[in-house]
């Protein structure tokens, strides 16, 4: 089975610095058993030994239109982006065409809205959605279409990832998007306490999309200066930078004020040894189960006191820390995952040609 693998305008599929999506792109593609080829915008300096086709930025939808109609896959599986998949869905009537989504579906504001948008996704032969929590999210606004939604949480390379649990550095790490929705401003009013109370103890914030957020998050984050080099913030690291710093901190943050998809971070941050402290939004109680500590009610307060909580229990926080990587190796294993989505594309492929064959 042949499976086109769409990613949205812009996405390059770069190797050296790729969003979570193409992460888990990547990661679903590299440990997949049939042929698949990735489409992607040009420009990447580096994107692996998978087989990835770039498109030009010029009649960009034209070129993509094209490959495909030369590649004939079985499957065409676009990656976030609704109009893309709308508007090339009915020239390859005899592929399954899936919409992958990656993040929470922006609900309908009217009735007009619903309707429009429930005929888009209807012209889906099935709907991918990262975590149960964001499916049956969707689902609330759009419960005709259960029958072509499906969960396929993401997978984690926890070998790329991995690092022993025991020794770690007295470290508080976040990584995310510098953007309300993660916390960050939580995150930046903990931390004086802690860091007062705890001298030995530093924290490391990698904030991505910094120039899209810089003008919200830079006063969050400017009081912390006066720490020095005990706060450390990295602006749109890249990936092996992140990995670095995840594979020595003794306590990782996710305290997510909204519903995370999934929360590929925090898969991340089990995978390298680090304790985590979650928000348990959205599909997060998916990615860490009971290998978390859970903060209900966000609050700088709260947050803080669940960090001062791992810092003082040391056996606590590295049992903790030991279990949750041996979950995600298991749980959210690349194989695993690849196995349930291959099914899934199977499944779509032999419905949509018994449809057929019945017309």
């Amino acid at each position: 089975m042949k499976t086109a693998v769409v990613m949205p305008v812009g996405a390059r599929f770069c190797l050296d610095q790729p969003n979570s999506m193409e992460t888990v792109a990547r990661t679903l593609a590299k440990a997949e058993t049939g042929e698949v080829r990735v489409f992607c915008c040009e420009g990447a300096k580096g994107q692996n030994d998978l087989s990835v086709h770039a498109l030009p930025a010029a009649d960009r939808l034209k070129a993509l239109h094209q490959a495909l109609s030369d590649y004939r896959p079985d499957v065409i599986e676009f990656h976030q982006q609704t109009q893309q998949a709308v508007a090339l869905a009915r020239h390859f009537p005899d592929a399954a065409v899936t919409l992958y989504r990656h993040n929470a579906v922006k609900p309908p504001r009217h009735l007009i809205d619903r309707w429009r948008y429930e005929r888009r996704y209807d012209r889906m032969d099935g709907l991918i959605f990262v975590s149960e929590a964001a499916r049956k999210d969707f689902l609330k606004d759009f419960p005709r279409l259960e029958a072509k939604a499906f969960a396929v949480p993401n997978p984690i390379d926890v070998d790329l990832w991995r690092a022993p649990v025991e020794n770690r550095e007295p470290l508080i790490a976040f990584a995310g998007r510098a953007m309300p929705e993660k916390g960050v401003d939580l995150i930046c009013a903990a931390l004086p306490g802690v860091l007062d109370r705890h001298p030995s103890w530093r924290a490391v914030l990698m904030l991505n999309d910094w120039d899209r957020h810089a003008a919200w998050a830079d006063p969050h984050v400017a009081p912390l200066a006066r720490y020095g080099d005990r706060v450390q913030i990295l602006r749109s690291a890249p990936l092996a930078e992140v990995r670095a710093v995840m594979q020595t901190a003794a306590i990782a943050l996710t305290p997510s004020v909204w519903a995370e998809p999934l929360g590929l971070t925090a898969l991340e941050a089990h995978a390298a040894g680090a304790a985590l402290i979650s928000s348990g939004r959205g599909g997060l109680r998916e990615a860490s189960g009971p290998h978390a500590l859970y903060v209900d009610h966000l609050t700088p307060a709260t947050l803080a006191a669940a960090v001062e909580g791992l810092i003082e229990d040391p056996a606590g926080r590295l049992e903790m820390a030991r279990a949750a990587q041996a979950h995600v190796m298991e749980t959210h294993a690349p194989a695993r995952r690849a196995a349930q989505l291959g099914d899934l594309r199977e499944q779509l492929v032999r419905t949509k040609r018994a449809r057929r064959k019945a017309r």
